[in-house]
């Protein structure tokens, strides 16, 4: 199975049986119904089209309602692709993938936006130290020389400066699943994930599973 759609609802943490707070994520994700199944013979690759957020019809347009309509999938916000290396006949379209499709000690992948922080300096956004705070120093939160004397005599590319900062796509690898509530469609992931609470955040199995560290 690729994956499911959902939305980070928090952060909170649980108890370990010998006492240890676990830092965990909660996200709800799906159900999320099978929209398309694309293979390499008819679209060049291997993905599936997964669907999440009921809205009133309404609230699409007219080719997006004409797309979930000829599969037979009621009006939804989000639509994501999934790559697969085989689809092998195992998803139809029209299936609902639900969390039964993770259990507790899965490694997955978790994609998100991240927090969007502005135009921020280079101390903020790359680490820099900074200048001295005394003796006289003007030049507490500035980068410092840039240039490369006369050869080249411009900037180097990739050279770290100020600018903007988060609200960029981030996937965190290798976290695991502690619990899994069918009843709720909450997966409970250890540690963080990308994103401010209610942002959107795709979870996916990961392939060849790493063990525990």
């Amino acid at each position: 199975m690729p994956g499911l759609i959902g939305r980070k609802i928090g952060m909170t943490q649980i108890f370990a049986e010998n006492g240890t707070a676990i830092p965990v994520t909660v996200v709800a994700a799906g159900p999320c119904p099978v929209v398309q199944v694309k293979t390499i013979e008819r679209d060049g690759y291997a993905a599936v089209q997964l669907a999440y957020d009921v809205v009133p019809a309404r609230k699409l347009t007219r080719p997006q309602l004409g797309h979930l309509q000829k599969r037979e999938v009621e009006p939804h916000r989000v639509l994501r692709e999934f790559r697969t290396e085989e689809t092998g006949g195992e998803i139809a379209a029209g299936a609902v993938l639900d969390v039964t499709i993770f259990a507790p000690g899965d490694r997955i992948d978790v994609v998100g936006r991240t927090k969007g922080r502005g135009f921020q300096g280079v101390v903020r956004r790359h680490g820099f130290h900074g200048g001295p705070e005394t003796h006289g120093c003007k030049t507490h939160d500035q980068p410092g020389s840039i240039g490369a004397s006369a050869s080249p005599a411009r900037v180097v590319k990739g050279k770290k400066l100020p600018g903007q900062m988060g609200a960029g796509r981030k996937t965190i690898r290798n976290l695991r699943v502690v619990n899994v509530d069918k009843e709720r469609n909450l997966l409970v992931i250890r540690g963080a994930v990308p994103g401010c609470r209610n942002s959107l955040v795709l979870v996916r199995k990961i392939a060849g599973e790493t063990q525990e560290g």
